[in-house]
């Protein structure tokens, strides 16, 4: 689609999303998955399983995230697998999601944003993970460039890994994480009054998303996060082997539950090498997040 009337990401994620359900299903070629489907630790073989995945649920998931780190491992030569990859996502008409977390400042974090968000870079995705750690409005270069190539960036928000608590939970009630979740919510006021503006009838997901961990529990409640009335894209690893069920993600996201994207990995991955139990193991996910 041209540049000039290719949709924001958040219309793009919306439609996925209410076409194909709430998944993402995360590409991460583990050595030990490598193993287990009789595949060598290698970027051909990170290739190979990388697009079996997709070939297998890209007609299931909303989106998939494929770990950037697990490829990276190889150099070069995963990278050139990582293009490849994020080639046959957009040819195959399924949003990618690189997981990369970048965050820096100034002319570095334009350069990242340059590398994953620009039309014509070979490691262009669809939305990218980016760290707010060293202030919101460091990631204003990968924010504006997303919004000037209808991609979409998820920030780091609330993520359920213990260590995040030390730093993201400091505040109580003004915490990191609830200013982080307000000035994505912002972002996407802007976005979305844009659009309105422009009269683009009904207002779809922003394009500033969050990434809050499937396994957070009552920590929003606590924090004093309210999601609900934001337009924002949630992205919440953890679902499956991390421990979260789709009962779980509906208790813990309350009002908020339709704007989640729930990335399973592991627990579908593991089916494979076959694309049927692939195509099994997504479906039954997916049955689990419709409730």
């Amino acid at each position: 689609m041209p540049d000039t009337v290719r949709r924001s990401f958040g219309a793009r994620l919306q439609l996925a999303m209410d076409t194909r359900g709430q998944l993402c299903v995360g590409i991460d070629p583990h050595p030990a998955l490598l193993a287990a489907w009789g595949l060598n630790d290698d970027a051909a073989a990170l290739e190979r399983f990388s697009l079996t995945v997709l070939e297998a649920v890209g007609e299931q998931a909303a989106a998939v995230k494929p770990q950037v780190a697990l490829f990276e491992r190889h150099g070069s030569a995963g990278l050139a697998a990582l293009e490849r990859v994020l080639a046959a996502c957009s040819e195959a008409g399924v949003l990618s999601i690189a997981d990369a977390k970048r965050g820096d400042i100034g002319s570095t974090m334009a350069a990242y944003a340059d590398a994953w968000l620009r039309d014509g870079s070979a490691l262009a995705a669809d939305a990218l993970t980016v760290s707010p750690y060293l202030g919101f409005e460091s990631l204003r270069p990968a924010l504006d460039l997303a919004q000037a190539s209808g991609r979409g960036v998820f920030v780091l928000g609330l993520t359920s890994n213990p260590e995040g608590a030390s730093v993201q939970h400091v505040g109580g009630d003004h915490s990191v994480a609830a200013r982080i979740v307000d000035a994505a919510a912002a972002e996407n006021s802007r976005e979305l009054g844009r659009a309105a503006a422009a009269g683009s009838g009904s207002l779809p997901l922003g394009s500033t998303g969050l990434v809050i961990g499937a396994t957070v529990g009552t920590a929003l409640t606590e924090l004093g996060i309210h999601l609900a009335a934001a337009h924002t894209p949630i992205l919440a690893p953890g679902l499956g082997a991390q421990g979260a069920t789709g009962a779980d993600l509906r208790t813990t996201f309350g009002a908020a539950y339709p704007t989640v994207l729930a990335t399973s990995s592991r627990d579908i991955l593991k089916a494979g090498p076959s694309r049927d139990a692939l195509r099994d193991a997504a479906g039954q996910t997916l049955a689990g997040l419709a409730g």
